[in-house]
């Protein structure tokens, strides 16, 4: 079996069973939330995908399945204008799954409202 194969059943869906296509793209985000232990954080991470119902991040926290994070996404300050936000607003969504590579961990995560409403 190759590993194509083997990573659609360890997360039980394929490509063409998600309800929006996934896009190789790596954002900067800020994730608010608390770790597994109740301590709260911010840590400023990255998209390795994403889709209009969700996306996979990297995180150093350790986190829980169903928890709920805030995730905004950083603008670039180059300019002294009121009129461009600092960041986007918050983006609540909910930790489906999760697996460790490394010292990192990748987060399977499903906004609470798809971005394309």
């Amino acid at each position: 079996m190759g590993s194509v194969s083997l990573r659609r059943q360890r997360h039980g869906a394929s490509d063409t069973c998600r309800r929006s296509p996934r896009i190789r793209l790596q954002v900067p985000v800020f994730i608010r939330s608390t770790d597994s232990s109740g301590i709260a954080f911010i840590e400023l991470t990255k998209t390795l995908n994403i889709s209009a119902t969700g996306a996979c991040i990297a995180s150093t926290y350790p986190l829980r399945a169903d928890q709920v994070l805030q995730l905004t996404i950083p603008a670039p300050s180059t300019t002294q204008s009121s009129t461009v936000p600092h960041e986007t607003p918050p983006i609540s969504a909910k930790i489906l799954r999760q697996e460790s590579a490394g010292d990192m961990r990748l987060f399977g995560i499903e906004f609470l409202r798809p971005l394309d409403e």
